[in-house]
């Protein structure tokens, strides 16, 4: 198959039914000599953070001259980057190689009694490990795990370190109602005497934490406690049992940024015996350099995207308009899709400044005529921007919402608006 034809056949793929997803992982990798074993990995769970953290990390091993694989989800303009070697995603044909290369053993477990048929994500995640061990070996992997962590596709590694920036209320028909509940499938990831860096101001979250750590005799590195943040002479600082980093600076905005960047350099402080190229200095060069595309980013100066999905995302993104732009007159645009608190969400944007809702082209997108009453509509995102006065200083406008959302409007505003 060629790379389209890949992408169909991948498309039509039944959905996970979760429950044997990482057994049908597992029956493929024994049978391809598990390559997730074969390069050193570290594994990101949690709800919000995850990208975030782990391009922070890869951004200072890449500063300490390492070579780093990526495994992120979802994709927000190409399907192929989520798998990336040395900041180039998988070329269209090494991705269709192996795709072929695994039906026949597809195939084989599509057949197999008890295990259904295994999904799209499973089979990128892979196709991703194949090609980490046989085409494209980096001295490190970085994977972020998809939905919670239990019964995820990615939970098949024996990793370095477990990273956790956030847990919160999401994809809670599938995990959970409560934050403990939550909790419990993203730290299943965990492996015995691995350690657990994590983030949380639940103390229901820490409490799971903690305890599945000690049953496992697991190290943990708690932001707050074993990991703190300070400011600095040009910036902020981290100190962590490994040591402490000064005068650090980011380029993406707001104080989560800075958490995620605490975990980032705790991280590669614990993996430096493995990793000993990586010095303050190299951390310092690589959190100056990481960005991550669709979350806080100023695509002009007026300009803001941001994939808040969920309530504690859009808390987020209110308390950096809160801190940054109180001055300024805030217009928002927002789209959902159907399984997200969408009039918590609404309600919460609200108290900044004028929210228009629209949809997009996705089947869980929410409809125009089924977000609540009182919003102004856009039938297209294109038209809310022709209307936007980015000229005007005293304007913030801020496209927000579902990550999905947000990777075509980036796409659109690299490939159309901001060339114009």
């Amino acid at each position: 198959m060629n790379y389209q034809a890949t992408r169909q056949w991948l498309s039509n793929r039944p959905a996970s039914d979760l429950e044997n997803g990482v057994a049908r992982v597992n029956w493929l990798l024994e049978r391809l000599d598990n390559p997730q074993l074969q390069v050193p990995t570290v594994h990101f769970v949690g709800t919000n953070g995850k990208g975030s953290t782990l391009n922070a990390l890869q951004s200072i091993l890449r500063s300490s001259d390492y070579t780093v694989g990526r495994f992120t989800s979802p994709s927000i303009i190409d399907f192929r980057e989520q798998i990336v070697f040395e900041q180039e995603m998988i070329s269209e044909e090494d991705f269709a190689r192996i795709v072929t290369d695994l039906q026949p053993l597809i195939e084989d477990l599509d057949q197999t009694a008890g295990l259904d048929a295994i999904s799209e994500f499973e089979i990128v995640v892979v196709a991703m490990f194949v090609y980490f061990a046989h085409y494209q070996r980096p001295d490190i992997l970085l994977v972020e795990a998809g939905m919670g962590g239990l019964q995820d596709a990615t939970n098949v590694l024996n990793p370095l370190a477990v990273v956790c920036p956030s847990i919160g209320l999401d994809h809670q028909a599938f995990l959970g109602e409560t934050y403990a509940a939550i909790a419990r499938h993203k730290v299943a990831v965990l492996r015995e005497r691995v350690p657990l860096l994590y983030a949380t101001d639940q103390p229901e979250v820490l409490a799971v934490f903690e305890e599945y750590a000690r049953q496992l005799q697991s190290p943990t590195y708690a932001v707050g406690r074993e990991i703190l943040l300070e400011n600095s002479r040009a910036g902020f600082a981290v100190s962590s049992p490994f040591g402490r980093v000064e005068d650090l600076r980011l380029q993406m905005q707001g104080h989560h940024q800075e958490v995620n960047a605490a975990l980032a350099v705790t991280t590669a402080q614990l993996i430096r015996p493995d990793f000993p190229k990586i010095t303050k200095e190299t951390i310092s060069q690589g959190l100056s350099q990481a960005i991550w595309p669709g979350r806080l980013e100023l695509m002009k100066p007026r300009l803001m995207i941001d994939g808040a999905h969920n309530n504690e995302s859009i808390a987020v993104l209110t308390e950096l308009l809160e801190e940054k732009y109180a001055d300024r007159d805030i217009e928002i645009l927002f789209a959902a899709i159907n399984t997200k608190p969408v009039d918590q969400m609404l309600e919460a944007l609200s108290q900044y400044g004028p929210v228009t809702v629209t949809s997009f082209d996705d089947v869980r997108a929410v409809e125009l005529a089924d977000y609540p009453a009182g919003y102004a509509r856009a039938e297209r995102f294109q038209d809310w921007l022709a209307q936007a006065d980015l000229d005007n200083p005293d304007k913030i406008y801020v496209i927000t919402g579902s990550l999905y959302f947000i990777a075509q409007v980036r796409k659109y505003l690299v490939e159309h608006f901001l060339s114009s």
